[in-house]
């Protein structure tokens, strides 16, 4: 096991890597779900009743679908500073060490899998 006094310069920009590589993704799908939250039509000439139903379905889910997006960007913008602040790869509950696997898996890990567990 290591913290970030054990982890090398080399692991850390890994890790920081890592967590750019997720925001560009984020950013990428924030740019395709753009069109799936525009305003629904009331048009009844244009899109019928059912249509116009799934279109409301369709952005709601889009809308949703944004919100989750927003909350692993403000995660990992959580753990670059972290690790600007020397935190990052502690556990916030035990303050043991989080495994290097947990953090390749999920670099926005705040707790060790004892912890997380319950």
């Amino acid at each position: 096991m290591w913290g970030v006094t054990e982890m090398d310069e080399t692991q850390l920009a890994e890790f920081r890597a890592l967590i750019e590589a997720r925001l560009t993704e984020l950013s990428g799908e924030d740019a395709l779900g753009a069109a799936g939250k525009a305003t629904v039509e009331l048009d009844q000439q244009a899109v019928g009743r059912l249509s116009r139903m799934d279109a409301l379905q369709n952005q709601a889910m889009a809308k949703a679908t944004g919100v989750r997006r927003e909350a692993e960007r403000a995660r990992l913008l959580t753990a670059m500073a972290r690790m600007d602040e020397g935190e990052f790869g502690y556990c916030d509950d035990c303050g043991e060490d989080i495994a290097e696997g947990r953090l390749r898996l999920d670099p926005a890990a705040r707790k060790c899998v004892d912890c997380a567990r319950g």
